[in-house]
């Protein structure tokens, strides 16, 4: 409504963002606006003129809410048992994920998930994700406590669903293959289909932004920490998968973070651990890392996330995540990137093992993140950016910029989301289907015909693809078990003494552990979701031909035997 000249912000809170006029087009999803803050005159324009007018009225304990991003333990916003209710209490002195929001008046909170199986588990300090209704309820919740707050603006849930190892959200939506299988299959208009089909799922869980995709381009077989997250090894087709991404992915309505800033494929070192250093020099790393992020903001990436590394070439000894030099001078003066950064967790070694959680949310901020993830103590870094307002460390005129980012990020307008009864539907599947059948790749062996026997053996891998792919074979009529042909899976962070003696020899990863197998059949899906498996098996049993080319340099290997 406007009042003259005035526009008082009404924001629908059902977990989604959308244009804040018209109908929803989907009855489903829609809900009454909560009562927006009755202290905040917001003038009509585009939604960076709002927010900045948001930001500039906000007190201080609101402005530093808006720039924190932590996780909350409990899937429910209220609801919470004892051992959850003790452990948020240690951790932020709130009991509840609704209580943490509201103390800290926080402008985000993100989803994790910890859970026996996945080998990034030890990165997740707990779990708030399940079933997609539990999601849903989740954010849903978490919306309405946002909207009690002074701000009156919506929470920005977000997610590291890259697809692969860094998958957070894996029950009841449709899986997609790793970035490396799409660059496998090297079809950009296929990468925006399947990120248009993520992005519409998350959105229907009240997702909203997507810390994804990987800009990275993977620098060699040591590279283990990004691994298949990467769409390969060559700048200009990483480039177009990433811009592909991107489209499809803010079509859904979903804002994607281009990560990590300026880039961690030519490095061995994982910054959960220690803090890795690209010795590039400026043009390497212009021609082979800053690429990507270039398509990606062209493409309309509306967040970059700043890595914890150490780029010598333009600012030796400091993290890129606490540089100025990286993030305003590279960043915004030479990229020209005018939306939101956001931190890589700040609770990994990388930074925790030289500073205090209160001095590196004040440095993040100063050199030009707008949003702190995973501050390791919430209290710490609240308590040292108020302090920094107060003495002039962190200028005002600096807070506001940067909540300003974070809420034309939030006030952007939106698809209207779908309903949960459109996850995992036959026509997304489809899509993924047609993605992972383009990945396989053949890097030894013959291109026609049966490339097994039945009954086979299967070894290797884990259990999700081994149960997959034999669910897969007998479909395609190659029975399991019993001896004859033998299949071995690698998968993630396998070495050569993993391998097998077997006659088809499966990258489900990365492929460069190819390079030692000693099996006739060399074949590479880039990973191990049931569509992959779905297609290996089509190819082993002789249905399907096997046209992908590997993203990277395999030694002694071909791109393509076929």
């Amino acid at each position: 409504m406007a009042i003259a000249g005035v526009v008082v912000l009404g924001l629908v809170v059902s977990g989604v963002w959308v244009a804040r006029s018209g109908p929803d087009p989907d009855p489903e999803r829609s809900a009454a606006p909560p009562s927006p803050s009755p202290s905040l005159a917001v003038p009509s324009g585009d939604p960076a003129t709002q927010a900045r007018a948001i930001a500039a009225q906000l007190a201080d304990v609101d402005l530093v809410g808006q720039m924190l991003m932590p996780f909350v333990y409990g899937d429910e916003v209220d609801d919470v048992d004892d051992a959850t209710r003790k452990a948020n209490l240690a951790r932020t002195g709130a009991a509840t994920p609704s209580e943490i929001v509201r103390k800290y008046r926080l402008g985000g909170v993100i989803l994790v998930r910890k859970a026996a199986g996945d080998p990034t588990a030890a990165t997740n300090p707990a779990s708030n994700v399940g079933s997609p209704d539990q999601v849903r309820r989740f954010t849903d919740g978490l919306q309405k406590t946002a909207a009690t707050l002074p701000a009156g603006v919506p929470l920005m849930v977000g997610v590291d669903q890259e697809h692969g190892t860094v998958t957070r959200i894996r029950d009841g939506v449709t899986r997609l293959p790793t970035a490396m299988a799409f660059g496998a299959a090297d079809d950009p208009e296929l990468t925006e289909q399947a990120a248009y089909v993520s992005g519409t799922e998350l959105a229907a869980l009240g997702i909203h932004v997507d810390f994804a995709p990987d800009a990275d381009v993977i620098g060699g077989p040591g590279n283990t920490v990004i691994g298949s997250r990467s769409y390969g090894a060559d700048p200009t087709a990483v480039s177009r998968h990433v811009a592909a991404s991107v489209k499809g992915y803010e079509r859904a309505g979903i804002a994607t973070a281009l990560k990590h800033f300026p880039g961690h494929g030519h490095t061995d070192v994982d910054s959960h651990e220690a803090i890795p250093v690209l010795g590039q020099d400026r043009a390497s790393l212009e021609r082979e890392d800053l690429a990507p992020f270039r398509a990606g903001i062209d493409a309309g990436s509306e967040i970059v996330m700043s890595g914890h590394l150490d780029a010598r070439a333009i600012d030796p000894g400091t993290p890129a995540s606490l540089s100025h030099k990286v993030l305003t001078d590279v960043l915004r003066g030479e990229l020209k990137f005018t939306g939101m950064v956001v931190t890589d967790g700040l609770d990994m070694k990388a930074l925790t093992d030289k500073y205090s959680p209160g001095e590196v949310a004040v440095r993040a901020v100063l050199a030009g993140n707008d949003l702190l993830l995973l501050p390791p103590n919430v209290a710490a870094a609240q308590q040292a950016l108020l302090t920094a307002l107060k003495s002039g460390r962190l200028p005002r005129e600096r807070a506001v910029e940067a909540v300003t980012r974070v809420l034309t990020v939030k006030l952007t307008s939106r698809p209207a989301a779908p309903a949960l009864s459109s996850l995992k539907s036959p026509e997304h599947q489809a899509v993924v289907d047609e993605a992972a059948a383009k990945a396989v790749t053949v890097l030894r062996g013959k291109c026609d015909g049966a490339l097994v026997e039945g009954p086979v053996t299967i070894t290797g891998g884990s259990a999700e693809a081994r149960e997959a792919l034999t669910a897969a074979l007998g479909k395609q009529g190659v029975r399991v078990g019993g001896g004859g042909d033998s299949i071995h899976l690698t998968g993630y962070l396998d070495e050569p003494a993993d391998l097998r003696p077997a006659t088809v020899t499966v990258a489900t990863d990365t492929p460069y552990l190819l390079a030692s197998a000693k099996s006739p059949t060399l074949l590479a899906t880039y990973g191990n979701v049931e569509a992959s498996m779905k297609a290996l098996a089509a190819v082993l049993a002789g249905k399907a031909k096997a046209p992908g080319r590997s993203p990277v340099p395999v030694s002694g290997l071909p791109r393509s035997a076929c």
